[in-house]
């Protein structure tokens, strides 16, 4: 179990900064706002669930 959440770092970690990127991107060609606020969202929601999974990985990693 230790290992399949190891793996999953990475792939929330890329995840939060793919949508931090679409942001940016949206913000740059002056897109709509509503959208802006839906990535702000996902942004956050996936930084919670990231977070999350680091702590998990390091509590199965140190017990």
């Amino acid at each position: 179990m230790e290992s399949f959440f190891y793996n999953l770092v990475p792939v929330a970690i890329i995840a939060v900064f793919v949508v931090l990127l679409l942001g940016l991107v949206n913000l740059i060609r002056g897109g709509s706002s509503n959208r802006s606020q839906m990535l702000m969202r996902w942004r956050v929601i996936l930084q919670f669930v990231a977070i999350v999974i680091i702590v998990v990985t390091i509590y199965l990693a140190r017990g």
